[in-house]
């Protein structure tokens, strides 16, 4: 582990003014990471903050914040996806908060072993919980065809045939053992442009290794049971897949795809309204922290409010 690696959180102040933490509230921090948005929580009122992470080294990292805040932080490793469940492993049935920073840490970034970077060299890994299938099991494994489709589904990248007829002509020869290997691999394919030609494949690979996208999907389910009536969910995406999933769910569940018309027998309009939001418009970085943290620049975050289970008419 790199110990000079630091975490920047991102958009820490909205995610604290949105999340509006009261004294005595149970909230969430579903991807604790470097403990950032938990501590701001946890100083922001005297109320209980879970959080939960995949990455065992994130969990051990936050022990000393455990001790900081005695008994106000707990920790649970596990799942983000899973939330609901860890919480009734500890008695918890609902929550006044819930925040997820759907994006890699920089602890996971800059520490080459880990293998996330292509601007680092080292094993080809991504596993955010360290188990499970590597990327290098991904890219030395499967098919041409399979590693085409992961490339332009979780990368939309347009050249993800030309990228996965290589890979596989070139493991003829090696194996796929570093990021370097495969970065270098991708760069001789795709040549040219303003992005480092490797960002969308590593970006595919680290989503399909991790599941990130259904976690999501699950993570947005539960917090619509998790939640109290007048609890808030706060989450920052990354990227254009990960914003659409959220703002989808956001408008199904608060009545953006119901027919309003009076016209519609009610027997016919059976969408259930669970959320309400304060803007339907995604609230992005300002140019300051864009300009002090290039990683935010893409960071969008989205609120909602929790409110009882409705039917829209």
């Amino acid at each position: 582990m790199n110990p000079d690696a630091q975490h920047i959180p991102v958009m820490l102040e909205e995610v604290v003014e949105n999340l509006s933490p009261q004294s005595g509230g149970i909230y969430v921090d579903g991807t604790f990471g470097g403990g950032s948005y938990s501590q701001a929580i946890l100083s922001a009122a005297q109320c209980h903050v879970v959080g939960i992470d995949r990455d065992p080294d994130a969990i051990k990292r936050g022990q000393g914040l455990v001790q900081k805040y005695q008994n106000r932080l707990s920790l649970i490793p596990g799942n983000f996806g899973d939330i609901k469940t860890l919480l009734e492993e500890q008695k918890i049935y609902q929550v006044d908060g819930l925040v997820l920073d759907i994006g890699v840490s920089s602890f996971q970034i800059d520490e080459a072993e880990r293998g996330f970077s292509f601007q680092k060299n080292g094993p080809l890994d991504m596993r955010m919980s360290r188990e499970g299938e590597s990327a290098a099991d991904v890219v030395n494994n499967m098919s041409q065809e399979d590693i085409a489709h992961i490339l332009w589904k979780y990368g939309e990248e347009k050249k993800s045939r030309k990228i996965a007829r290589a890979i596989v002509e070139d493991r003829k020869e090696k194996k796929f053992e570093t990021t370097f290997e495969l970065a270098n691999l991708v760069r001789s394919v795709l040549k040219g442009g303003e992005k480092d030609p490797a960002t969308r494949t590593f970006q595919a690979l680290r989503i399909y290794v991790n599941k990130e996208l259904e976690e999501l999907e699950r993570a947005l389910e539960a917090a619509e049971e998790i939640l109290r009536p007048g609890g808030t969910l706060v989450v920052v995406t990354f990227h254009s897949l990960e914003d659409r999933i959220v703002k989808n769910f956001l408008k199904t569940k608060s009545g953006g795809d119901a027919n309003p018309s009076r016209h519609v027998p009610e027997i016919e309009n059976k969408t259930s309204i669970s959320f309400k939001l304060p803007s339907k418009k995604a609230i992005i970085v300002g140019a300051d922290e864009a300009q002090k943290n290039p990683r935010s620049r893409s960071a969008k975050m989205r609120v909602a409010i929790k409110v009882g289970d409705i039917k829209a008419i």
